[in-house]
């Protein structure tokens, strides 16, 4: 048996205030193109098939175009509903759909959705909370999402001779310790935590949630990761695609392979002092990308932005995220906590606020000016005691000629 595993397609999702359905769009064209090629028996998707639980038309859609071709060719689609789907409006027409040989399980049961192709059980788990199978078990005893995830698969009643799969959406962690993040996860750490011995019986645990590709404890329970980049940080790993999996028979076990599809945008980041940015720039053959930038030397200012998105935009690629890492000043306007903050110029507060205020626009330098000015007069207002009239015009006309 031939299988491709995806995971976590968040069709809809916007990044850095752009829509992602074209790039979407232009994978799953892809992806048919690979399917005709490598001629699955069937498609496993783990889960967050939309970003939001009430997806927009055009994700739909998408969707639509991608379960169509896909069985079209023969191929049967198995999913589930992940923590980011509605599993009852993502299992809508779920027995008239199964009729053409997609199954889809939105919602936990005491029995999950089964089935069986070619001699191969598959089992479908869509993402559990521990009192919503407390309930479904009638098991006062569970507690936590371990406990919840072993207490369902016992109830399973596992035939072990033949070759079972599970497809799950969940924080599958190997002896307490997770796989490295994607970057646009919507979890906290330790949050949601099942260790990968609970998934013993399976040959293979198709595996959604982590938006990085990796396996979890052992080869066989894997983490497919996201068709796409959904977050600058997840250009740590920028080949992505689907895994491929091949079973013989359940002695040999299943064969892993990861097949690459390059994106309609490429994502990465640029590092570096100003000057170095600008170099790198000026002799980069990249086009039609998706780019972030970190600046380490300098704040930024309006036109150091404006230049950088214009260079960008000749080579038809997209200026996505624009930060400086300048005395722990970041152009997103956003402290790690409270100890950068207190280490913060008052001018740089004065600026983050603006940013925050103004759709992420930076003060001019003639601004800035004006902010370290009056952060000047309140670090030295014990001055003031005493001051006369006379000299509060000219504070006043020091602060226009500044500001302009």
């Amino acid at each position: 048996m031939k299988i491709f595993h995806l995971a976590d397609l968040h069709f809809g999702k916007s990044i850095y205030g752009r829509s992602m359905i074209e790039d979407q769009a232009f994978w799953v064209e892809r992806f048919i193109d690979l399917c005709e090629e490598k001629k699955p028996d069937v498609v496993i998707v783990a889960g967050d098939v939309y970003d939001r639980s009430s997806p927009g038309a055009e994700a739909v859609k998408l969707l639509d175009r991608f379960i169509t071709a896909v069985t079209d060719l023969g191929i049967k689609i198995l999913i589930i509903a992940g923590n980011h789907d509605s599993g009852e409006k993502l299992s809508f027409a779920a027995d008239l759909l199964k009729r053409e040989g997609v199954v889809i399980a939105g919602k936990i049961k005491k029995e999950m959705v089964n089935v069986e192709i070619d001699g191969v059980r598959f089992y479908l788990m869509p993402y559990i909370f521990p009192e919503e199978v407390k309930i479904i078990l009638n098991d006062e005893e569970i507690r936590g999402y371990d406990n919840a995830a072993r207490r369902l698969i016992e109830e399973q009643h596992i035939d072990k001779s033949k070759i079972n799969i599970l497809i799950a959406h969940q924080n599958v962690t190997a002896n307490g310790i997770e796989v490295e993040r994607g970057g646009s996860e919507s979890m906290v750490g330790g949050v949601g935590e099942i260790d990968y011995s609970a998934f013993s019986d399976f040959d293979y645990v198709a595996l959604g949630h982590i938006h990085s590709s990796y396996p979890v404890g052992r080869d066989e329970v894997r983490y497919a990761g996201t068709p796409l980049c959904y977050h600058l940080e997840e250009t740590r790993q920028s080949e992505r695609g689907p895994l491929f999996i091949e079973i013989k028979d359940k002695v040999s076990g299943p064969v892993i392979s990861k097949e690459v599809i390059k994106p309609l945008h490429n994502m990465r980041y640029l590092k570096g002092n100003c000057d170095e940015i600008y170099e790198l720039l000026k002799d980069d053959q990249g086009r039609n990308e998706y780019i972030g930038i970190v600046i380490k030397d300098k704040r930024i200012d309006p036109e150091t932005a404006a230049y950088l998105r214009d260079i960008l935009a000749s080579r038809d690629s997209i200026l996505m995220d624009l930060t400086s890492e300048y005395h722990e000043y970041s152009a997103s306007g956003q402290s790690a906590n409270m100890a950068d903050v207190k280490e913060k110029k008052k001018e740089d507060l004065f600026s983050d606020l603006i940013r925050r205020k103004s759709n992420d626009i930076p003060p001019s330098n003639e601004e800035y000016e004006l902010m370290k000015f009056v952060s000047e007069m309140m670090d030295n207002r014990d001055i003031l005691d005493g001051i006369t009239e006379a000299d509060v015009d000219k504070i006043i006309d020091e602060a226009k000629r500044i500001g302009g």
